[in-house]
């Protein structure tokens, strides 16, 4: 009978089944009472009709038991590929995490070669690349990289503020060297806020020709003197000293 040998090939193939049989075992000890009794039935006394009938429940048992199977495979496998999703989820932000830690280390050292820590006004960077032309307050191109480095620092310490001070030398008159001192702070002011810092964070203040760095009688003291110092606050965003 053809549907009796389709119940015990389906029974044969699932029995057999390690997935089966862990998901879906009563369903499958079913079929094979089922199936049993089919045999039973066909061997001995039973109707055609009889035969059919337990054939037929053994093998929707056995469907039934590979829909399980199946069903868990599919639950199974959705639940490890969620897992999987958090752990690479977990894996990147590590590496992010790690990548800005590096990140933080490098401008932390960087930052710390171009500044000096003063007693009174705290840690001020001097931007000995931002120098300036005699009576002019454009940057010159070399200044990109040191305040691109500052920029980057203040990006990864949120809380820390800056004041921006800027310097001549003493050619001209004194009013108009501290307007001018004043203007280049605040040009790279105005350079970092384009990258992205608030300008909140930052306060500007000019001196002109006072506290000079260098002797104001050779052009290249004078070159020193034409500078920017950044005094960089404490992790809690406070300020040293005033000059």
């Amino acid at each position: 009978m053809a549907e009796l040998q389709q119940a015990q090939e389906a029974y044969e193939r699932l029995s057999g089944d390690a997935d089966v049989l862990r998901s879906a075992p009563k369903d499958l000890i079913r079929a094979g009472e089922s199936l049993a009794r089919a045999e039973r039935l066909s061997n001995y006394w039973g109707s055609s009709d009889d035969v059919a009938h337990y054939a037929y429940l053994s093998r929707q048992y056995s469907a039934i038991a590979e829909q399980k199977s199946q069903l868990n495979l599919n639950q199974e496998q959705a639940a490890r590929l969620e897992l999987d999703e958090q752990r690479l989820r977990l894996a990147v932000r590590e590496a992010r995490f790690l990548n800005v830690q590096d990140q933080g280390s490098w401008l932390e050292e960087q930052i710390a070669s171009l500044a000096s820590n003063e007693a009174e006004r705290g840690l001020v960077m001097t931007l000995g690349d931002v120098l300036f032309d005699t009576g002019h307050a454009d940057l010159h191109i070399a200044a990109n990289r040191a305040v691109l480095k500052l920029v980057q620092y203040l990006q990864l310490n949120p809380r820390r503020v800056v004041r921006i001070e800027g310097y001549t030398d003493n050619t001209g008159a004194e009013e108009d060297n501290l307007r001018l001192s004043k203007a280049r702070a605040q040009a790279v002011a105005d350079v970092m806020v384009e990258l992205g810092i608030d300008s909140k964070r930052i306060e500007v203040q000019g001196y002109g020709e006072s506290f000079p760095v260098a002797v104001n009688a050779s052009e290249k003291g004078r070159a020193q003197n034409r500078r920017v110092e950044v005094v960089i606050s404490d992790e809690n965003g406070k300020l040293g000293l005033m000059r």
